[in-house]
Parts: C-alpha cells; structure tokens; sequence
C-alpha cells in the first residue's frame, strides 16, 4: 500500500465514522438540548475519551509503534508478539486499578475537572452518575489501541479505523429507543451504550487479529527492559501526543465557570470540525508513524523526509479548504445540523461562533499530528511534551484573558492560538536538529492550495449571501441549501486547484502505486 492508499483506507472508513457521529449529535441535539443533562453527559463522555486520548491512544500508540516496529525488523513476529503481550497485561493491569479508584472518588475529581459544577447542583449530581458508567470504556480503549497498534505496524489499517463505527451506531441505536425519556434517563441509557461500545470494539479487534493471524497471548505481567523503556517513553508522550485533549479538557473546566449551555456549544462546535480532522489528519498521522518508524530503523533518512512532505501536502491540500469553509459557513451548517428540537436559534449561533474560532485553528490541529511522528518515529517523546506544556500554559492565560469579552467562543479561539504556537516550536526543533525541511514541490503545492483556497472562500461568500432566503426557510429547505454550497464549493476548489498547480493528476495517480518502502 502506499501512503496515499493507507490514508484513504483510515480516512475513508474515518469519514463513515464521523457521519455516523453526526447523525448521533443531530440526535442527542433533538433530545438533550443544550441544558443540564446534556452538560454532565458531555463530560462523562469527554473524561474517559480524554484519558483514552491521552493514555491508551495518544501517548501510548507514540511510544509503542515505533518500538513494536524495531522489535519486528530487528528480533521477527513472535519476539514482537510477545513484547505486544506483556505491554498489554501490564496496561490493562494498571488501568483496572485506575478506573477503579477514580469511580470511587468520582465525587471528588469531579470537582477537579468541572469545578464550575455545583456539588449541589443537577449538573454535579448527574455528572458522577454518567461518569461512573462510561470510565470503564477507558480500559477497553487500551486494549482496542494496543491491538490496532500492532494491526498499523503490518500496514493492515483497515479494522482500527472501523471500530469507532461501532460507538456510533450503538449510541444512535439507545437514542432511537428512547422515545419520550427524561434528560437523566436519557443520559443514564447513553452512559450505559459508551461502556457496551467499549466491550464491542474489543471483540471486533480480537477477530480482526486472528484473521490477520496475529496472536497476542495475555501473560502475568513482567517488566520486561522493553516493557519499561515502553513505559517510560509514554509518561512525556502522555502530554506530548494530547495536548490537544488537554486544551479542550482546560476548555471544559473554564466552561463549566460560564452560563449553562457553553459545554454543549463548545462540544457541538468541535464535533463539527474534528470531521476533517479525523478524516484528514488523525488518518494521514496513523498511516504515517510506522512508515516513518520503519524508514527511520532501515536508516532510510531521505525516504523519511520525503514521506513527510508528501503527508504535509496531502493533508494542506484537503485541510485548507475545509478550514475556510467552516470559516465562511459556520451558521449555516450548525443551523442545518442541530437547529430542531431542544436546541434552538440562539443556541446554533453560539455554536456557529464557536466552531468559527476553533476553525481557525483546523490547519494547526492537522500539522500536529503530523508533525508529532517525526520526533515519536524517533523515540523521542520528550520534546513533544516541552512544547505541549508551553502550548498549555498559553492556552489556559488565552482562555482566561478571553472569555471576558468573548464567553465561550474565547476558549475555542485560545485553543486554536495555542495549536499554532505548538507547531511553530514543532517545525522549529524538527529543522533545528536536521530531520525536516520543504522541498521545493511542496512550497510550489502550497502556494497553489492557498490561491485555489481563497477563490473557493471568496465563491462561497457570494453564494451564502444569494442563499439567505433559503437558509431562513424550513429545515426541508436549508438542507438543500447548504448541501449546493458544499457541493459548489467543493468544485470550485477542485477546479483553482488544478489550475494553480496546488494538484497533479499524474502525481496523484504515482502515489496509488508508489509502495511505502520506495
């Protein structure tokens, strides 16, 4: 497969994934609103997500592929099986512990990450409630990540990718079941599907093994010396690949000080723009990382940095337009989206303003995960953490400085700032130590892409403008609307793009059939 290939196959099924996640909010849009049940689901379901992200994804996919892969180079498949193993028991161990005593002190770390909750209030109460239901789903995620990892690392994509699907459709199934339940009851039954999700990607990734004949055999745990390098690449990694969970969660806790409703702006805002972001970058980043790990093992440096502007190229020439468009249209596309139901007028236009701000920041979000290979490829996790705790600390004084003139929309802004800030360090250090620099194609690529962008953007400015009517129309209506200013919008850039040079048809055609050793 080629990187072209491997990121068509993440994203492809990532894009199934993210409409299925669309749907899901449209849903819980309708049926939650945006009032105190939904708050407390949206943080039940964002702090085991966060810890997913951050240990059992984020941190722990950085340092295990990269060793993994050396392992399989270097010792063969059963030597890196049995590292796969032990890895595992070790990781499950510690996190059945974890989850255990952060449920029965839910309570108190509650009041640690959503401190505007009152510990009185509905909010708070059901907040512990929805929490305590969905944590386990943390330690089923790191079984689900260790198995995709070692998929990833024999280039066979296809099945991580998919699993999500399976939250999805299960969430969207107790949605369609509830009928005419109460907020908690509703929240109690979404809580319940996130934990039963959990237990459904573990099997489908266990069955995905075996057919590709991979067998990882759960052992007592032993601290083996690659157990323990493993571990200790992932404490930095923990930061270093999450920080940008990191900056949404100080966003949560800064909105939970703000009136009810600004958790659900925020959550609806970055549901809409974390579609290109899992399509684009979270697909280009998880195709990248065991390519890079293995060019970088072979001592194929110069393959390495080809693949890396080839993978900045891809995910620019598909990220800078969908980040002007979330800019141009973002009331639009929020009223087509959640504006029925609980969720009214006032609350798609905070949500439209919000998803304007964290648009602002959709190329910066990508670059991360692109970026963050090149130092993890290289069992360097602790560079990326440095610059994750800087990018926090400008975060949190962002945030702070600018939810007085700005509410919500202040938080998403100051995420966006700071995801720059990191990948301008990022870039810095990468050329700074010699792994990184622009080849000509992609400076040329990039200046095409941002003409082809801007034509797209002044396009759609015109058309909304034409399309106002419409838009005040019924949902029948807007739908239609909205779905000929994508759709034009779409061929517009197509277009400037094959005109400015930002694409290549016959480079398009090479990459299908470049394979990812050459």
């Amino acid at each position: 497969m080629s990187l072209f290939k491997s990121v068509a196959t993440v994203g492809g099924f990532t894009m199934v994934s993210r409409v299925l996640g669309f749907l899901r909010d449209i849903l819980m849009a309708t049926v939650l609103g945006a009032g105190p049940a939904a708050d407390a689901f949206f943080v039940a379901f964002r702090i085991p997500n966060m810890f997913r992200r951050l240990v059992a994804e984020g941190a722990f996919s950085a340092a295990f592929i990269p060793l993994f892969a050396r392992k399989l180079e270097a010792d063969g498949k059963p030597a890196a099986l049995e590292f796969a193993g032990h890895s595992l028991s070790i990781l499950v161990g510690f996190l059945l512990v974890f989850s255990a005593l952060f449920m029965i002190f839910m309570p108190v770390m509650m009041q640690l990450l959503a401190p505007g909750f009152e510990p009185s209030g509905p909010r708070f109460d059901l907040a512990v409630i929805f929490t305590r239901i969905t944590f386990p789903y943390l330690t089923a995620m790191a079984i689900v990540a260790l198995l995709g990892g070692v998929l990833n690392a024999f280039y066979k994509f296809a099945a991580m990718a998919a699993a999500p699907i399976l939250l999805n459709i299960i969430l969207i199934s107790c949605l369609l079941l509830i009928g005419n339940e109460a907020g908690r009851t509703v929240g109690i039954l979404l809580s319940v599907g996130v934990a039963a999700a959990g237990v459904a990607q573990v099997v489908y990734l266990v069955i995905a093994c075996r057919r590709a004949d991979i067998r990882i055999r759960i052992s007592r745990p032993v601290l083996t010396p690659d157990v323990r390098r493993l571990f200790r690449l992932m404490l930095p990694g923990a930061l270093g690949a999450g920080v940008m969970q990191i900056n949404i969660l100080v966003g949560t806790i800064i909105a939970s000080f703000l009136a009810t409703g600004s958790i659900s702006y925020l959550y609806y805002a970055d549901r809409v723009y974390q579609l290109p972001l899992g399509v684009i970058g979270i697909a280009v980043g998880t195709a990248l990382l065991p390519l890079l790990s293995r060019q970088i093992r072979g001592g194929e440096e110069t393959a390495a940095l080809y693949s890396l502007n080839r993978a900045i190229e891809l995910s620019m020439l598909l990220t800078l337009p969908a980040a002007a468009a979330l800019m141009i249209i973002p009331r639009e596309i929020t009223s087509v989206l959640f504006q029925h139901g609980e969720f009214t007028e006032t609350a798609s236009l905070a949500t439209a303003a919000a998803l304007l701000a964290f648009a602002s920041g959709l190329p910066a979000f990508v670059l991360v995960k692109i970026l963050a290979p090149g130092f993890f490829a290289r069992e360097d996790t602790t560079t990326p953490v440095v610059v994750g705790v800087l990018s926090m600390i400008l975060n949190v004084g962002l945030s702070l400085a600018l939810i007085g003139p700005l509410a919500h929309v202040g938080i998403a802004l100051a995420t966006a700032l700071s995801s720059w800030f990191n990948i301008l360090l990022l870039l810095g250090l990468l050329i700074r130590r010699g792994h990184y620099r622009a080849d000509r194609r992609l400076v040329k690529r990039l200046a095409g892409i941002l003409a082809a962008a801007a034509l797209m953007s002044i396009g759609l400015w015109y058309a909304k403008t034409a399309l106002n009517a419409e838009f005040a129309a019924d949902l029948g209506t807007r739908i239609a609307a909205l779905v000929a200013l994508i759709g034009g919008g779409g061929v517009l850039y197509v277009i400037a793009a094959f005109l400015t040079g930002a694409a290549s048809l016959a480079e398009i055609k090479s990459m299908l059939r470049r394979r990812p050793d050459r």
